[in-house]
């Protein structure tokens, strides 16, 4: 359906801001992601189509779902996906997930050690999010589950260590997109600097990525919580590890992925898959992004360009299938499971991954609204022309932050800020080049805010369907953390380094100082002393 008449008139202003208002306040009142979707993905459609709801109505599944399911990078994570489920099945089935459970023991002997182990796990997995997100979510829940932490705690941690350390990582998926964004703008404004140079030096002013890491770790270790995960962390303590209303978008209880009792529980059927998708991930990164780099006629041997020019979508699909089929070989060929049997145990893998995929389409589909409405036009527009250069990081960081989490892509507010903000510092603030690198840090960090935490971030979607967590639940008690973790960052960091001329080193000291006392002073153990385990 083409664009209505009249549908024009709604892009750009502030009511724009309704369709993910509305689905995030529904989502967060009522505890239900499909209905608080649906009314926002409707009401924006309805917008985009002059007012009239019956042609929204249309609208909603011609266009929007449609478009959702059509884009091949959508339909890429959603393949992925429902592979790695299929892994996890046959691994569950087989005991290997079991078996992975009695190896970590020896680490993961407490609650605090088994989510510090997460956490090095969600940091060593740093060349993409989406890898990263899935991988420790399906490897940790036994474990963590055995050790009575909430859904909710893992789903956090495995959040918080995706995206933030993706976003950093010299060699990830992310660094070429970063990087010619940043060349893009540069070019256009007729500047010789060179982009990866910026974006290495805009690495000390990450703040809120690095505050976000340091935050979970300081969770971890110090094994204290507050608001929303405190209670769902003593909940878990008492035994139940989801709450009694949970709706989790992939059961990973359901008795078909418990292996039967003779079946030997080995560690090696869960890892060897798993170490197939990582390093297969990392092969098939490298091979195209050479490739890529030869057919323009860049020969350089740089990692990090090579990694930057790759095919992440397609590298994935590729990992995720041969993670697969070696869990159903290693399966069938000890005698575990028959082919039959393995197959079964991947089509229930599938099956318990359709809430997520039903998700993630409706977030993409209120994506599109947003595109449509110009929602990001207007929240940019909130950052004025006569701004100071001093206020440029801190102002670039807080509009990026709206933007993902009302839109909920970092890669797409990244797009929209990058051509606005560099053009800007390189205009006002002439020569002052830690400005610069402070404003592409900004942008690169409240991008990752949204893309980490919003409702309608399929980063966020996936945390919770490899965490085995109630979606809505997941938001309520990780939103806290992070907009703990992006005060410290504006305060301690963007505002010091910006106004008072402190150094990226010392402003990221002070902030982790704050970020370890805040932790200390604010949260309260999950177990009280005197009280039972």
């Amino acid at each position: 359906m083409a664009l209505l008449p009249g549908a024009e008139t709604a892009t750009g202003a502030w009511w724009s801001l309704l369709p993910p208002l509305v689905a995030i306040a529904l989502a967060l009142a009522f505890r239900d992601v499909l209905i608080a979707f649906v009314m926002g993905v409707w009401i924006g459609t309805t917008m985009v189509a002059d007012g009239n709801p019956a042609a929204g109505f249309l609208r909603f599944i011609d266009t929007n779902v449609r478009n959702a399911l059509t884009d091949s990078d959508h339909m890429s994570i959603i393949v992925f996906s429902m592979l790695l489920g299929g892994m996890v099945a046959v691994m569950s089935k087989s005991g290997g997930t079991f078996g992975v459970v009695r190896a970590l023991e020896p680490y993961a002997t407490t609650p605090r050690r088994a989510q510090i182990v997460t956490w090095v796990m969600g940091v060593l997995i740093f060349f993409d999010d989406y890898s990263n997100t899935l991988i420790v979510g399906n490897t940790m829940r036994p474990v963590t589950d055995q050790h009575r932490i909430s859904r909710e705690k893992l789903a956090y941690v495995v959040d918080s260590t995706a995206a933030p350390v993706a976003c950093v990582a010299i060699v990830s998926t992310w660094i070429g997109y970063e990087v010619s964004l940043v060349g893009d703008a540069l070019v256009k404004t007729g500047s010789t600097l060179n982009p990866f140079s910026i974006f290495l030096a805009s690495v000390p002013f990450a703040f809120y990525p690095i505050f976000a890491l340091a935050t979970t770790f300081m969770i971890a270790v110090s094994n204290r919580d507050w608001g929303p995960m405190l209670k769902a962390e003593r909940r878990a303590a008492s035994g139940e590890i989801m709450s009694a209303s949970a709706q989790p978008l992939a059961d990973y209880a359901e008795s078909d992925f418990a292996p039967d009792d003779e079946t030997p529980c080995r560690w090696w059927n869960a890892v060897v898959p798993v170490a197939m998708v990582v390093g297969s991930t990392l092969v098939g990164l490298y091979h195209t992004g050479r490739a890529s780099l030869l057919a323009s006629g860049d020969t350089s041997h740089s990692m990090s360009r090579i990694i930057g020019a790759s095919d992440p979508f397609t590298v994935l699909l590729w990992a995720s299938l041969i993670g697969l089929a070696a869990s159903i070989v290693l399966a069938v060929g000890q005698g575990i499971l028959g082919l039959r049997d393995s197959l079964a145990a991947m089509i229930t893998g599938f099956k318990s991954m359709f809430m997520a995929f039903v998700v993630l389409t409706l977030a993409w589909s209120l994506g599109q609204v947003c595109t449509d409405l110009a929602t990001a036009g207007f929240l940019k527009g909130a950052v004025g022309p006569n701004l100071p250069p001093e206020a440029l990081p801190v102002a670039v960081f807080l509009v990026a932050a709206s933007v993902s989490f009302a839109t909920g892509t970092s890669w797409g507010t990244m797009a929209i800020l990058t051509p606005l903000a560099v053009p800007l510092v390189l205009e006002t603030a002439q020569g002052q080049h830690h400005i610069l690198a402070a404003t592409v840090a900004a942008i690169l960090g409240g991008s990752v805010f949204g893309d980490h935490c919003s409702p309608i971030s399929d980063t966020t979607i996936l945390s919770s369907m490899a965490s085995g967590c109630d979606h809505v639940d997941h938001v309520r008690t990780q939103l806290p953390y992070a907009l703990f973790s992006a005060a410290v960052a504006t305060c301690f960091g963007y505002l010091p380094e910006a106004f008072l001329d402190v150094p990226a080193w010392l402003a990221l000291l002070i902030g982790l100082a704050v970020i370890a006392g805040g932790v200390r002073v604010v949260g309260r153990p999950v177990i009280e002393e005197g009280s039972d385990p």
